[in-house]
């Protein structure tokens, strides 16, 4: 039994996500700020169908995001999931990543391991370049490699941004193609976003609640599917590899995590929330 989860799930999720061109390439929009803030979700395992093979599933997801639009995003990651099967079995998946994306997108590192039951099976390290006519993306894990790809493609921090423009500026279905390292590093994946109405969250600012802080803030529930180009069913249509769905605070923290799968779900309910001290550009 072998799950595995692309890592853009949260450079999103943080991660994650959009199609309208940022100003200057990949600076914040006016009006766009992401707060830097470490944030904790428990996943547990949702709607599940027969044929996949899940008998329980737990886990607990870290996001840590910090930086600005001048000196750079950086994000640290980690997903460790717990799964049991239908036949007794179980395997504890570990996934880390950590990232840098210089202002403007002008480049990308990224450094992504996962482990099954404590057992390193996958590493990937490069850097990508912002180029006049494509991105250039340097391997140094698995293997050297050199390859392009567009310059049409976003990178994770340079899609939120686009992603949070978009639904400020009322467009609710937008689609963008996105590298963030993921896998072998070789892969791009096209995405989809459907951005729904903006809301308000009612928590009270001195309730228990993890996401407090956000109290009175603004947030569009969003759905991000996304494909690998280079699959499709017999029929020639491409099928999500799977869908993301959360809440987008104006201030690009997320909430109320949904990843879909197909034959299966897995919830993410905000659990802690730290806040950190922001930087302004000089």
């Amino acid at each position: 039994m072998k799950f595995s989860f692309c890592a853009a799930t949260f450079l999103l999720l943080s991660g994650v996500i959009g199609a309208t061109p940022v100003a200057a390439a990949g600076a914040a929009p006016v009006g766009t700020k992401l707060v830097p803030h470490r944030a904790v979700y428990d996943m547990k395992l949702g709607d599940t169908e027969e044929q996949s093979g899940i008998a329980g599933l737990s886990g607990r997801m870290v996001y840590d995001f910090s930086g600005n639009a001048c000196e750079g995003y950086s994000v640290n990651f980690r997903f460790v999931t717990e799964f049991q099967d239908t036949s007794g079995g179980s395997q504890i998946t570990d996934l880390q990543t950590t990232s840098f994306e210089e202002p403007e997108a002008e480049s990308y590192q990224f450094l992504s391991k996962t482990y099954v039951d404590q057992k390193l099976v996958e590493e990937t390290r490069g850097t990508a370049h912002s180029g006049a006519e494509a991105k250039k993306v340097e391997l140094k894990e698995p293997s050297e490699k050199s390859l392009e790809i567009s310059n049409e493609v976003l990178f994770p921090t340079e899609h939120l941004l686009s992603i949070m423009k978009s639904a400020k500026d009322g467009i609710r279905f937008v689609a963008a193609d996105i590298y963030d390292g993921a896998e072998t590093g070789e892969k791009v994946y096209a995405t989809t976003s459907v951005i729904g109405t903006k809301a308000v969250n009612s928590v009270k600012s001195n309730s228990s609640s993890a996401d407090a802080p956000l109290s009175g803030m603004n947030y569009w529930p969003v759905t991000v599917a996304y494909f690998d180009p280079s699959t499709d069913d017999a029929s020639g249509e491409l099928l999500p590899v799977y869908q993301l769905s959360f809440w987008l605070y104006e201030n690009g923290i997320s909430g109320h995590l949904k990843l879909d799968y197909g034959d299966f779900t897995i919830q993410g309910t905000m659990t802690s929330l730290e806040l950190y001290d922001e930087t302004d550009c000089q």
